[in-house]
């Protein structure tokens, strides 16, 4: 199963590098494109879902790395809650290491 890596740059301009154990990611974003920080969760949480469902599938369990992931992002996130407008976006995607 492909892996990927994608940079987000969250509403105070800093960037962070996130991990997807599935492509599925590239299917809910578009590079450079804004996302209301709520609509941007959303997106995350249901991708990684969608992530872990084919992890599972496949290898008969879950990928803790992209709940980790999912738990960081929820985190940093955080920091914005009372802004739920504020533009987050995927910069980039990559391969994983």
């Amino acid at each position: 199963m492909p892996a990927m890596h994608y940079t987000i740059r969250w509403p105070d301009a800093t960037q962070s590098v996130a991990y997807s154990p599935s492509l599925v990611i590239q299917d809910f974003f578009q590079p450079d494109v804004d996302y209301p920080l709520s609509d941007f969760m959303r997106r995350i949480r249901e991708a990684t879902a969608i992530a872990n469902q084919r992890v599972a599938a496949k290898f008969g369990f879950v990928c803790s790395r992209a709940g980790d992931q999912l738990d960081d992002t929820e985190r940093r996130a955080a920091a914005f809650a009372l802004q739920p407008d504020a533009p987050v976006r995927i910069v980039a995607f990559g391969p994983a290491d």
